[in-house]
């Protein structure tokens, strides 16, 4: 199993319209081909203006597989250039569990 965190940092003042977007027009489109959601956030201490996200996948591969058949949808594509005027910045981290860690 790995962990995707991806972070959005809006620009100031379109966090709640970038949550709203996703929430009314990516949420179930992305669940129904990626899934694997762990939890979605926004930060209110340090860093602001971020959404920042969790995902769950069996393999590296599998996720490339997941995303990809998300970004052959044209209805995706659509639905990320409404949120792309949105964002100053996007960053994605690849995170395995250790031995130890609850999430395997």
């Amino acid at each position: 199993m790995i962990y995707e965190q991806r972070t959005y940092t809006c620009y100031p003042g379109k966090l709640q319209e970038f949550i709203h977007i996703y929430e009314t027009e990516g949420f179930e489109l992305q669940m129904k081909v990626v899934g694997g959601l762990v939890g979605y956030f926004t930060s209110e201490i340090g860093a602001l203006n971020q959404a920042i996200h969790i995902w769950a996948f069996e393999s590296f591969e599998d996720r490339l597989k997941r995303r990809a058949e998300l970004w052959s949808m044209p209805e995706w594509i659509e639905f990320a250039g409404k949120l792309n005027p949105l964002l100053a910045e996007t960053e994605s981290k690849i995170m395995l569990p250790t031995k130890f860690s609850p999430l395997q």
